[in-house]
Formats: C-alpha cells, structure tokens, sequence
C-alpha cells in the first residue's frame, strides 16, 4: 500500500450554517482546522478540495494546498474523484482519505486509524464507527448505526448502516463516523455505481457500496468527532478548541 493521499472536501453552501467552512475558530477558519488535523495524522499529502476560491485561498494563506474542483458535483466522493486526477494523474497514491470539512475537533489518531483495514487486500473501503454512550442517541435517525461483524478487536466487517435502532437486542450500538479510506480503483467503482434502492431508502450514500458487493471494515474509536452543522455546534467547537489551546 503506497502512502494515501488525504483529500478534504469543501462547499461553501450549506443551508443552517452560511459559509461555514471560513467559520473562525479560535482565529483561524474552520476548514484551516481541519487541514491541521489531517496533517497531524502523519499519513500522507494532506490537499483540500473545494469549489470556492475563498477556500482556497484560506488554506494557502495557512500553508496549506487546495485545488478548484466543479461546482456541480453531486457528492463529495464525486468531488474528490475529481481532485485526485488533478493531484495525482500518474496514480501514485492507491488509497484515498476522505476527511470531511466539518470536523474541526476531530482526532487525528482516528484519521490514521482509518487506514488500518486497507492492509487487508480483501477490504475494498475503510471507515470508523464508536460505541454510542448517550440513550438518545440509540433512537436518534440522525445518529447512523453501522451493524458489524468483529474479524479482529477494534474492527468489525460492515454487514449494514441504518438510520434506525439495529441490531436488535441487548449489547452495544455503534455510532458509524462518516470518514472513509478507499482504495483508488474501489472510489473509481463506486462513483460509476448508480445510487441504489437501500441508499434511496435510507439515504446513505455507502449502502451503495455494499449492496454492489464491495466490502468495508470499520475501525472502533474512543469517540465520534464533532460534526459542525448549526451555530450551536460552532460554539462547542470554539470551546472544545479554546481548551485545547489552555491544556
């Protein structure tokens, strides 16, 4: 497996929070935080990917490296398919980290973890998931559940993602975390793959993925980063990176 290749996906258009990947942050945008974490995680060239030159321009003002991608993308694996010909035409990174732009808090252990599952050949996309600890969250459609099962401690193969309560019984649920490492041919696939009845149904994009037949491994991590959708969700955000910067 050559070194990845972390791309993290930007819109400036988003419904609830306007403008939210230049969101300051403890004086800096929000998408810059990000970036920091993926450099962080040590794993490979770390590039954002955006339709939107303020981005750009904001990640180059901190050092960073980003690149013009369409504005019509329908989703973000389609953006960073788009991306990766403009970085890499020469395919000389084989695997892929898509690290979403709305996660500021997050742990860049957990980004590195991510790769783990990919050095089984047989594991065609990576993601995370946490064991859910808040009761509300165990009925919450907001709060995807990945259903797994365990081929090593700390991993699980994906059987399944529900917006519902699942599975069913006594034992722990798992909170799936929407970062993803994919072998390049696998993105390749499945950006090809029309959306499929169970995506449809449930809206969630990698259903997609396993109703094609195409496997994903989870990696189980101590906690689900915080997602910035709201303004309430930038003012946690502000605080947790606020304490950061006293500790």
């Amino acid at each position: 497996m050559s070194d990845p290749l972390v791309l993290i996906p930007a819109r400036l258009a988003a419904t609830r929070l306007p403008e939210k990947p230049l969101a300051d942050i403890a004086g800096a945008p929000m998408i810059v935080h990000v970036w920091r974490r993926a450099i962080e995680a040590g794993i490979g060239p770390v590039v954002v990917c955006t339709d939107t030159a303020a981005i750009v321009q904001a990640v180059e003002a901190a050092g960073g490296l980003a690149v013009m991608t369409r504005p019509d993308h329908p989703s973000g694996s389609d953006r960073l398919a788009e991306a990766l010909e403009v970085i890499d035409p020469e395919g000389r990174h084989d695997v892929v980290v898509n690290v979403q732009g709305d996660l500021p808090t997050i742990d860049p252990a957990a980004i590195a973890a991510s790769v783990v599952p990919l050095a089984d050949p047989a594991v065609d996309i990576a993601t995370l998931c946490a064991v859910i600890t808040r009761p509300e969250e165990r009925t919450e459609p907001s709060v995807v559940k990945l259903v797994g099962s365990e081929v090593a401690p700390g991993r699980l193969r994906a059987l399944y993602f529900t917006r519902a309560t699942a599975p069913y019984g006594d034992g722990p649920l798992l909170h799936h975390i929407g970062l993803y490492a994919y072998r390049r041919r696998a993105l390749a696939r499945f950006i090809a793959l029309p959306p499929s009845p169970l995506e449809l149904r449930e809206k969630l994009e990698q259903l997609r993925a396993l109703e094609a037949g195409m496997r994903i491994d989870a990696v189980v991590v101590d906690d689900v980063p915080l997602g910035v959708d709201t303004p309430h969700d930038l003012e946690r955000a502000r605080a947790i990176l606020a304490a950061r910067r006293l500790n």
